[in-house]
């Protein structure tokens, strides 16, 4: 069976930078720079460029990094793959995230009993709890214990952080130092336009969550502030778990990515005040819809 096209949302961004930058085979790409220069941590940009290397697009040097293999022009899109997010959630995934919501598992929990209870061997159970811990909501404990990290709690705390996207988020467009950046705008709108097209239907609840939130991270991080930017990926880590819950109405997605696509509109129209102003009130709204599903 042929692999499907790379479709990390990361590695698109990475994708994006070099040919924006018009980079040549050969030139090296650091992760901690490409990290600082899309406003990310470091583990996503690495994570990405191994599968990047993987494909063919990087080369891996020992004690050296990462260097560009193909011209930009050589590398296929992976925006352009139709199956990028179609793939059922992992199972051991999706079992853990529904544990965390029912409160059937316990906050603290040790690898063994993790094994027993999912029936587990170490390395794939690992696997899991390494990508989890990626995502911010899951510890290491010393020796071989394990905190999830469940975020908001109440129905107040949640709307709250709703408040707050909403007032930081508004005002993040209107600062003197917003600047659109244009291969960050092209992703945005492809992953809004996928959700359309039939994405909000097949998509694990983990790759909505992904291109959402970095849908609003991606707008003030053009704000070049990075207090605005580091609060809101704090905030969005917090509500992760609660966000997955408020999935399983799946109805209004479409008007949601519909109303990010009218946001990028009208940025690039110039109109920033009615960006702003329209992007705070969907905030709220989706505050309004979601908080008594998630945390009532």
């Amino acid at each position: 069976m042929a692999r499907p096209n790379l479709s990390v949302p990361t590695a698109s961004r990475i994708i994006a930078h070099i040919r924006d930058r018009g980079l040549a085979p050969g030139e090296h790409l650091p992760a901690q720079g490409l990290a600082d220069a899309l406003r990310l941590s470091r583990a996503p940009v690495s994570a990405a460029l191994k599968r990047m290397a993987e494909e063919g697009i990087v080369r891996l040097e020992p004690n050296r990094g990462y260097f560009l293999a193909k011209a930009p022009d050589e590398i296929a899109s992976p925006l352009a793959d139709p199956a990028a997010g179609a793939e059922p959630e992992d199972e051991v995934y999706a079992r853990i995230v529904d544990d965390c919501l029912s409160g059937r598992l316990p906050e603290r929990v040790s690898e063994n009993e993790l094994m027993r209870l999912y029936g587990l061997a170490r390395t794939r159970l690992l696997k899991t709890l390494n990508r989890i811990q990626s995502e911010g909501w899951a510890d290491r404990r010393p020796g071989n214990g394990w905190e999830f990290l469940t975020g908001l709690r109440s129905r107040a705390a949640y709307e709250d952080a709703y408040q707050f996207r909403a007032s930081v988020e508004s005002q993040a467009l209107l600062l003197p130092s917003f600047a659109i950046d244009r291969p960050a705008f092209a992703e945005a709108r492809a992953g809004q336009e996928e959700i359309l097209a039939g994405g909000f239907e097949r998509m694990g609840r983990a790759r909505l969550f992904e291109l959402n939130s970095r849908f609003h991270e991606m707008l003030v991080g053009c704000a070049g502030n990075s207090f605005f930017t580091d609060a809101l990926v704090r905030v969005n880590r917090l509500r992760r778990l609660l966000e997955y819950r408020a999935t399983v109405d799946r109805s209004r997605l479409p008007l949601q990515s519909k109303e990010h696509l009218l946001i990028l509109d009208m940025i690039e129209a110039g109109e920033l005040a009615r960006a702003s102003a329209f992007l705070k009130a969907h905030i709220l709204g989706a505050s309004a819809i979601k908080s008594p599903i998630v945390a009532g």
